[in-house]
């Protein structure tokens, strides 16, 4: 047994990497964007590969790479039903909608005329997505239906960046305004605002069609909880000062006295018609206080849970104990060679 580890140091890579090493896991690792790739990986039963959404590359490559590969009989990391939804709102909506999720109602057009009668007859506010980004890029608030009708001009002709260097740098400012991030954090985003990023260069604006999710006033945080394997672990992020969105705010509680347990039931629950290796959901709240789910994720930001007292077990019983997630990856993974 030989596992290939795609690597990118700052991603799960390099918690895999400690972890075979330790546990004495036969591994290599690799470059997936060789053209050898596949002649590579000979000796090796899987790839494992924690391909992000801002990394161009990752974007227009792993997805081919990994599913190849799944389909010729290598298991990797993430699969296919782990992995096919990523950074695609709009996919995970049809799945959500599919296996029965309570999902937050979400409204999809790629007919622009279809999109104007909506917007005409619906209640506001509306949340507004790109189907892609994460940490709430990509995502504003739609107050009115001239708002509505704006975006939905812009949808069907020139399109939007996938990266958005004003809201960007007013993140940038925020945290550093909060003390969160030091000087020389926000002048890097002050330059981006000229130059730009690698990946917002080469992503093609997202146009013809726009995607639209019901706003649920009264949430002052979100809840994300994370299944890998039969564990569960969980934060609540609350939102910005001044602002509705939780994801990415850099505000969390990781008390375990105030997560759902009914949240973390269902996640399972979902999870055993998804049959994901490893997903985040993340919830709100409606008026009737039933959680809704927003979006899911099989990635997740390494060192924010690192502060996690513990997990949870699929029969909800709590085990206060430090844990490295990315080694349940491995784990699981394994037990299926």
């Amino acid at each position: 047994m030989k596992i290939a580890i795609h690597h990118h140091p700052g991603s799960f890579s390099d918690r895999w990497i400690t972890y075979c090493e330790k546990e004495k896991i036969p591994y290599k690792i690799v470059n997936s964007f060789d053209n050898d790739i596949i002649k590579q990986l000979h000796d090796c039963n899987a790839l494992m590969w924690h391909h992000h959404q801002e990394i161009y590359k990752d974007v227009i490559a792993a997805k081919k790479i990994l599913f190849a590969l799944e389909h010729a009989g290598i298991k990797v990391f993430p699969d296919f039903k782990t992995g096919w939804h990523f950074d695609d709102k709009v996919a995970q909506k049809y799945l959500l909608e599919k296996i029965g999720a309570p999902l937050v109602p979400s409204y999809v057009f790629y007919d622009k005329q279809e999109a104007i009668e909506w917007a005409k007859q619906t209640h506001y506010p509306k949340v507004f997505k790109l189907k892609g980004g994460a940490g709430s890029a990509n995502v504003r608030l739609v107050k009115s239906e001239k708002d509505a009708l704006n975006l939905i001009k812009k949808s069907f002709g020139k399109g939007f960046s996938q990266y958005d260097r004003f809201s960007a740098l007013k993140e940038r400012f925020r945290k550093f305004n909060e003390k969160k991030e030091s000087f020389i954090y926000l002048l890097k985003g002050i330059a981006r605002l000229f130059i730009g990023t690698d990946f917002g260069k080469k992503q093609p604006n997202e146009k013809g069609y726009i995607y639209f999710q019901d706003f649920l006033p009264n949430n002052d945080s979100d809840l994300r909880i994370i299944i890998i394997g039969n564990k569960a672990f969980a934060i609540k992020r609350l939102v910005r000062k001044n602002d509705f969105r939780a994801s990415g705010s850099g505000e969390i509680d990781y008390d375990p006295q105030i997560i759902d347990k009914n949240c973390i039931r269902l996640a399972f629950d979902l999870n055993e018609k998804i049959n994901a290796q490893s997903i985040a959901f993340d919830f709100v709240w409606d008026e009737n206080g039933t959680p809704l789910v927003v979006e899911i994720s099989y990635g997740f930001t390494v060192k924010v849970y690192d502060y996690c007292p513990g997990y949870w077990d699929k029969n909800l019983n709590w085990h206060k104990e430090k844990f490295i997630p990315q080694e349940w990856m491995i784990e699981t993974l394994v037990e299926n060679l």
